[in-house]
């Protein structure tokens, strides 16, 4: 599709300070050496079966984390989640642009269980969709500043507009308050990190409409599900 090649190209040209572009650049210490290749071959899938099928629902966090997005180029998800994206997806295309072992994420973990409770895929994405880090520990994370969200905000309006998604769900105050400073509705849920996990869930669940009394997943099995991972 035309439109995302265009959209991969104008993502994948975003260099700033400080910030790891997962589609343009390659972590000497982890990557493959076509890991910016096959991280933008992962997006691609995703966005072009999201426009086939049409986008409901857009959830937003803040920006990648260094073990999730940094190394997948999908917002919100980790390589542990990979898989289930690809299977989401009906790819054979989407995969690990990392050596080594698969990384594992908490947030990504409690939102895929959500993903798979609700029954329905949303597009993931961040409000910052790149890697904000300390400069001189690109292992860390940060938030990006005001003046980076400025620079790169056409690329979301660019997404919006090509999506046009029904509704937008800000994972977390940051990006609730970037989606409404720049005029966009959205509704709201706590961000799962920092042991937000139950919040998140009941958040979701009410916004869905699910039964929380007929759920599958309960605050004990999210606190179990996590003891082996670390954000």
């Amino acid at each position: 599709m035309k439109i995302v090649e265009h959209f991969i190209k104008h993502l994948s040209s975003i260099q700033l300070a400080g910030v790891f572009n997962p589609y343009a650049d390659r972590c000497s210490q982890f990557d493959r050496f076509n890991a910016a290749t096959i991280r933008r071959a992962n997006l691609r899938s995703y966005l072009e079966v999201s426009i086939s099928t049409g986008v409901n629902t857009i959830w937003f966090g803040r920006d990648l984390g260094y073990r999730g997005g940094r190394r997948t180029g999908i917002a919100l998800t980790d390589e542990m989640h990979l898989p289930v994206l690809a299977s989401y997806c009906k790819s054979e295309i989407i995969k690990r642009a990392t050596n080594g072992e698969a990384l594992g994420e908490r947030t990504a973990t409690v939102i895929w269980k959500m993903v798979a409770e609700l029954g329905e895929l949303p597009f993931m994405w961040n409000a910052f969709p790149f890697h904000p880090h300390e400069i001189d520990n690109p292992m860390s994370n940060r938030s990006h500043s005001r003046k980076e969200l400025e620079k790169i905000w056409s690329i979301n309006q660019e997404l919006l507009d090509t999506l046009q998604p029904s509704k937008l769900i800000a994972i977390g105050n940051d990006a609730r308050d970037t989606l409404l400073r720049e005029g966009f509705m959205c509704e709201h849920v706590r961000h799962p990190s920092y042991g937000g996990q139950a919040e998140f869930v009941s958040g979701l669940r009410k916004l869905y409409g699910v039964n929380s009394g007929a759920a599958i997943l309960s605050k004990s099995a999210i606190d179990q599900q996590q003891l082996a991972l670390v954000d």
